[in-house]
């Protein structure tokens, strides 16, 4: 388990954007995050903001809940792992179109071998 550290989330924060805009993440997953940002601007909270010190405690805890359960797809995106997949997009298709080539097969020689020692 790793440490939950300021540096970490502030990390996992950042990470949010790139995250959004890559088309390949399941929209749950954004719908969590829009959930998030829509509940911290609402003005019904469980706990009210005149609270100053536990106002935006429930704010928290929410946030904090909400990075933990993405932590693995966020932290692709904080480190910059993010590895695109292009095998179903050219699965089945010929790359190289209109081109003849032919193997020839001369003499084999291992790795190292010279002529001299051939002969």
């Amino acid at each position: 388990m790793q440490f939950i550290s300021f540096r970490v989330i502030l990390g996992r924060l950042k990470a949010i954007r790139a995250m959004m805009a890559d088309k390949t993440v399941p929209k749950r997953k954004k719908l969590l995050i829009i959930a998030g940002i829509v509940y911290l601007f609402l003005p019904v909270d469980i706990i009210p903001p005149v609270l100053f010190p536990f106002g935006f405690l429930d704010d928290l805890v929410l946030w904090i809940w909400i990075l933990w359960h993405l932590k693995d797809t966020l932290d692709v995106y904080w480190v910059g792992e993010k590895v695109d997949d292009f095998s179903k997009s050219f699965s089945g298709k010929d790359m190289v179109e209109g081109v003849e080539f032919t193997v020839d097969e001369g003499e084999k020689s291992s790795v190292g071998e010279s002529k001299e020692t051939k002969e």
